[in-house]
């Protein structure tokens, strides 16, 4: 750089502020952009449906959700856990996105096109009405999980696109081929690009679900089911064409040193080999740096399933079809998306160049304390004010419920897309090759779903002493509490030890621009 361009910014403001990529790295940074977007297209139209298949089927509601996420969801993540790391053992990082892609997509073109239609002959009704018959109303949901143990298979293969497809192969490859300064200014679009996404999830599945059933479509017997599989059309089409960006990255990005620097790939290599299950979990015990992020990756989870059974328990009283379900699921699902997106633009990759990773990172627990004191406080009112005190806001008590179940879920998932992704992914770049590998497939494959698992449980109890989630929820109130000061703890100690690696470990200078970008 010239002596006189040596103190100029880098961008201008407008630019540093909107879109701090220079050009030469669009080559890199688009496909990577898109690779994000459709990753988490297909996980939030898988979101909005698996809710709604379990919650709104016949004698089940949102009480089955914690029984799933204890006794089907952790065991099949610590399973897709392991199948990830036999499989690195022996295959390439490109491969194995390959094969674990392959895996989901095969799941749900047998799902839709197979299973669902003769879900009649295979569910478990028979079995789960002796069940019925002898155990108590607590484990209403526990018998639920298994009469309709098809669609706990789906509940759990899409909740599992999360922990395995975005966030261990996506992040992981991310993480993989992005430098410290790179990823400060890229993390927070692509938190762009993930609400870009969403809003285009929810509006397609609410679009979707306002066909009325159609005969001359071949496929289906009735609205919803017609509505379904077109949605897991988009899946697939969208996870074939990431596979396919994925691949081409791969071919014509990645060889040029300009963009990754081929000794990290030979770092990566040495790793191969080593990864064990074993292994894997006891370095987070030895390393307090990933068990910091262990800690908040967990209570991060263990309070979204807190507060999100007793909201989808509200939702599914206000809207008991499955067609209506997903409707309703899906406009929260674009709002949220809005609202991320302009929180990502507005806050997330500037607070971190601003104020630092730490000051960025307490932000999501922040939002999640205030939000949630909203949310029961009114859930506990409701119990005290008279029904004719809601006339004068024009909507019934369980509305209204709804209403700040649904502001509180918004604001709450709006920081984790903006803010917390980016914070966490980032947290991971200072770590050495196989801290960083076996870490994050620890952490995210495991990690959080031990805290989902670990807020299940919790319900669990509850509702088999107060056999109802209203009865529960003062009590639930006071768990999702204590977890968030835990978070806060966690998350300033882990701002610290980043900011001494950050500042002290070696990172690769980035290449420098002789003129300032307009």
């Amino acid at each position: 750089m010239s002596e006189a361009n040596a103190h100029l910014p880098e961008f201008s403001k407008l630019r540093a502020f909107l879109w701090p990529v220079h050009r030469f790295e669009l080559k890199k940074f688009l496909p990577m952009f898109i690779l994000f977007f459709l990753i988490f297209f297909d996980y939030n139209v898988l979101r909005t449906m698996k809710d709604a298949l379990v919650v709104t089927a016949k004698s089940s509601g949102a009480e089955v959700i914690p029984f799933i996420k204890v006794w089907v969801m952790f065991p099949c993540a610590v399973l897709m856990t392991w199948v990830f790391t036999r499989l690195s053992n022996r295959l390439s990082f490109e491969k194995v996105f390959y094969s674990i892609m392959a895996i989901f997509l095969g799941y749900f073109i047998i799902f839709a096109f197979f299973a669902y239609p003769a879900r009649e002959s295979l569910h478990a009704n028979i079995f789960a009405d002796e069940l019925q018959k002898s155990l108590p109303p607590g484990f209403m949901g526990f018998i639920a999980m298994i009469r309709y143990w098809l669609f706990t298979s789906f509940y759990v293969m899409s909740e599992l696109w999360s922990p395995i497809i975005l966030s261990v192969l996506f992040w992981g490859f991310a993480n993989q081929v992005t430098k410290i300064g790179e990823a400060k200014r890229f993390y927070g679009l692509f938190g762009v690009g993930a609400n870009i996404s969403g809003a285009a999830a929810g509006a397609l599945s609410y679009l979707v679900c306002l066909r009325e059933y159609n005969p001359n479509i071949p496929l289906g017997h009735d609205a919803w089911e017609q509505s379904m599989i077109m949605q897991i059309l988009l899946v697939v089409v969208a996870g074939l064409v990431a596979i396919a960006l994925f691949r081409w990255m791969h071919v014509t990005v990645l060889p040029d040193p300009l963009y990754y620097d081929p000794t990290d790939l030979k770092k990566e290599d040495k790793v191969k080999g080593k990864l064990s299950m074993r292994e894997n979990f006891s370095i987070l015990f030895k390393n307090n740096y990933l068990m910091l992020i262990a800690i908040i990756v967990i209570s991060y989870n263990l309070v979204i399933n807190l507060v999100e059974v007793v909201w989808k328990h509200e939702v599914r009283n206000l809207y008991p079809n499955a067609q209506d379900f997903n409707m309703y699921m899906g406009k929260i699902t674009f709002l949220t998306s809005i609202v991320a997106t302009l929180s990502a633009m507005i806050i997330s990759g500037n607070s971190i160049r601003k104020f630092g990773w730490r000051a960025t990172a307490l932000l999501t627990p922040a939002v999640l304390f205030v939000t949630s004191i909203g949310f029961f406080g009114f859930i506990f009112v409701q119990d005290i004010v008279t029904l004719s005190s809601f006339a004068y806001v024009g909507g019934s008590a369980l509305a209204i419920a709804v209403f700040f179940g649904s502001a509180q879920n918004i604001m709450s998932r709006a920081a984790k897309y903006s803010v917390f992704d980016a914070t966490k992914e980032m947290a991971f770049i200072p770590l050495d090759p196989e801290e960083k590998l076996k870490g994050k497939a620890a952490i995210d494959g495991v990690g959080s779903r031990l805290g989902k698992s670990g807020g299940s449980v919790i319900h669990q109890t509850l509702l088999l002493t107060f056999a109802t989630i209203g009865a529960s929820a003062p009590y639930v109130a006071g768990f999702l509490f204590a977890a968030i000061i835990i978070w806060i703890c966690a998350t300033w100690s882990l701002g610290r030890q980043f900011n001494v690696l950050t500042q002290t470990k070696t990172v690769k200078p980035e290449i420098k621009v002789e003129t300032v970008s307009t």
